[in-house]
């Protein structure tokens, strides 16, 4: 790891705070106006329009919608300089919680920065470009604005995620996701002679799942979730469908534990003598922090009044981000609330607690470390050119060389 300073221009800092604190009351009720509208992944219509709104009434900015064909992705960008690092903006929800993820708070971080350093970003020789990110709980988003183009162009991207910790670089895991679809018949239960029982083959496999548990990695980590497997009491139900996530610390150990859970879907159908399908819905790598830029993000983090402590337990979840970090340098801090939620995130109280101060104080300390982060990378001669002559990503030229 090179070492890591933190440049020491106050004068350029100094301005990046007062712009910050100029447009951070605007930029926390932006985060509160999403808080109170969640929407689902690739429906985030109102959120990257109020997103969208806010940007253009404060200038600088050559703003895009409907970005890489996603009608709810946004490119704003400012500057014209031979740097350009993108800032992500997640915007979708989860149903029936609400932003229980905090996405509202992670937009807001991310748009904060960018509003900051858009007055010094041609002094920095910088391009900042901010990008609206939909369907990151799918996580379908950004992997797709990778592939259509919509990162092309840059040298790095960052972001920060509310959870439970302050960490500078957690541990976040690979993750495939699966449809599995039974096709039995169905009868009413007075006949059940006459069925093939798709809810059967459901528990069939469940049971195989929790016995395998006992030989998987402790790393590992297997979901599933029984989407449909019936409507009434009385009617044996002749189709069934179930969720299920794979996490591991790379995909290559995702797919080696996939084949034996696969296994356990199959002897569901057997026993059940129905027809089984099975879809791959979406994957994501296993994370690749940059150490120098999550160096700059805790040092600036730490001037805010953060603490990273050396948890023995690091480990986050897993998201489209990581599919970033695979193709440019990248960052994916995570920062707590003073007092989170005893059910942690994912919940709707989490949800609660992003709206309210402790998701404005994550929006100040996380948004203006993403910022002054920014400009020190920018006047580190060392990262600025290892970055730089790194060369800027572009999805044909990754796709070509690998």
């Amino acid at each position: 790891m090179a070492s890591v300073e933190v440049s020491t221009s106050p004068s350029v800092k100094d301005r990046i705070a007062a712009e910050f604190d100029r447009h951070e009351p605007a930029v926390v009720e932006l985060s509160r106006r999403i808080g109170a509208h969640p929407e689902l992944a690739f429906e985030e219509h109102r959120t990257a329009a109020a997103v969208v709104e806010l940007l253009k009434a404060h200038g600088g900015f050559d703003v895009e919608e409907g970005v890489a064909g996603l009608p709810t992705a946004v490119a704003a960008t400012t500057g014209g300089g031979s740097l350009a690092i993108g800032l992500c903006a997640e915007l979708d929800a989860l149903p029936g919680i609400g932003h229980g993820c905090a996405h509202n708070v992670i937009t807001g971080a991310s748009v904060a920065a960018a509003l900051a350093l858009a007055p010094v970003a041609d002094e920095l020789d910088l391009t900042v470009r901010l990008l609206g990110t939909p369907a990151e709980e799918v996580l379908a988003g950004k992997a797709i604005m990778l592939r259509e183009g919509a990162f092309d162009g840059l040298h790095a991207a960052m972001m920060m995620h509310p959870t439970l910790k302050d960490m500078a670089t957690p541990h976040i895991r690979a993750v495939r996701h699966w449809s599995i679809s039974y096709q039995g018949r169905t009868a009413h239960a007075s006949r059940p002679f006459e069925a093939l029982n798709a809810a059967d083959a459901v528990t069939v496999a469940q049971v195989g799942i929790g016995l395998l548990r006992q030989q998987k990695r402790d790393a590992d980590r297997i979901h599933t979730w029984v989407k449909e497997a019936g409507a009434a009491v009385n009617v044996i139900p002749g189709t069934a469908t179930v969720e299920c996530m794979v996490r591991a610390d790379t995909l290559e150990d995702v797919d080696l534990l996939w084949p034996r859970v696969r296994h356990c879907f199959e002897a569901g159908a057997l026993a059940a003598g129905v027809a089984l399908e099975i879809t791959e819905l979406a994957s994501a790598n296993g994370f690749r922090h940059d150490r120098d830029l999550a160096g700059l993000f805790q040092a600036n983090a730490e001037a805010l009044g953060r603490t990273f402590p050396d948890y023995a337990d690091r480990s986050l979840g897993s998201t489209d981000m990581a599919e970033v970090s695979v193709h440019m340098p990248a960052i994916h801090p995570v920062l707590s609330f003073d007092s989170p939620p005893e059910d942690g995130n994912h919940t709707a109280a989490f949800a609660r607690t992003a709206s309210g101060p402790e998701g404005a104080r994550a929006i100040h300390d996380g948004g203006l470390a993403l910022a002054w982060t920014v400009a020190d990378a920018a006047r580190d001669d060392a990262v600025r050119r290892r970055l730089t002559e790194a060369g800027p990503f572009g999805w044909q030229e990754a796709a070509a060389a690998g």
